[in-house]
């Protein structure tokens, strides 16, 4: 199989795949998301030709779409478009364009779960300072502040006194951002990281940290666990609900015991989880993406 990577070329998960695809007998080829550019002939039928640097992406088998780098509304909504086309032409492209979209929106991404009935913590967004403030009372005088698009753990803010939570919704106010509130839940200090992989958890890990915020990025420690019957089954049903058949899907356990969902990575890291469950889940994708390109039509 002819895999093609949208990655950093030398990022350790790009690493990691070019050292299972030799081990799996493929062909991987790495490019960039910024070469990306496409072309339309009017001469005979329409077509479409996308390529990234010298990579002309409909002759893969399989793209594998490897972080999302920023750039302005105009890239990302032409990079998106450029592989829902590719994805159009019969390859398989993991995850889906829409999938990326959706995830990478956490208003949209939580939206989609509560949808689907699966449990998440009360939200709510706005975009002024009054309507925030007014937020914060409704929440209990307690919350979780987020960027809209990130991961990582990285911009979030505990929030517990009004007066800093006028400061900080004054300066997102100003900033032109979109002010993002999630009720605070107490918990253990830890969280759980389930690796979807189609229609299974492949691996999972309970992250457990000093600080309130669980995530790897920010020095939180991996353990290998097993997950119940319960929490399988909301990962993959929120995985499901993103339309990400690769998921990286983040549970918190509340203080009564009631699980929440609280994001979903359609973009995940399993250099953690491999770690502490001594899964290959670079090899598990390759052979899920293969046996997903050789039952696509043609």
């Amino acid at each position: 199989m002819r895999i093609a990577v949208l990655a950093k070329p030398t990022g350790w998960h790009t690493q990691d795949l070019r050292r299972a695809a030799t081990q799996s007998g493929h062909t991987l080829e790495v490019g960039s998301w910024r070469d990306l550019y496409g072309s339309v002939s009017s001469a005979g039928l329409a077509h479409v030709v996308a390529q990234t640097g010298d990579l002309l992406l409909d002759c893969f088998d399989a793209i594998l779409l490897r972080t999302v780098p920023a750039g302005s509304l105009e890239q990302i909504i032409f990079r998106m478009d450029l592989l829902q086309t590719v994805e159009a032409s019969g390859v398989c492209v993991i995850n889906p364009p829409r999938a990326i979209e959706v995830a990478v929106d956490k208003y949209l991404a939580l939206s989609r779960m509560q949808a689907a009935g699966i449990p998440v913590p009360d939200t709510i967004v706005c975009q002024r300072v009054d309507d925030a403030i007014a937020a914060f009372d409704e929440l209990g005088g307690h919350v979780v502040v987020k960027p809209l698009f990130g991961s990582e753990g990285f911009g979030i803010t505990d929030v517990k006194d009004v007066a800093i939570a006028q400061r900080v919704f004054t300066t997102l106010e100003r900033m032109g951002a979109v002010i993002y509130l999630q009720r605070f839940i107490a918990h253990d200090g830890s969280d759980m990281r389930l690796f979807v992989l189609g229609d299974r958890v492949l691996a999972a890990m309970r992250r457990t940290s000093a600080d309130w915020r669980t995530n790897i990025a920010r020095g939180a420690k991996g353990q290998a666990f097993e997950p119940d019957a319960v929490i399988g089954d909301l990962a993959l049903r929120a995985a499901r609900a993103c339309g990400a058949p690769v998921a990286g899907v983040d549970v918190l356990i509340g203080p009564h015991g009631e699980p929440y969902v609280l994001e979903v990575n359609a973009v995940p890291g399993w250099r953690a989880i491999t770690s502490v469950t001594g899964i290959d889940v670079a090899v598990e994708q390759l052979a899920y993406v293969e046996r997903l390109s050789r039952a696509l039509p043609g």
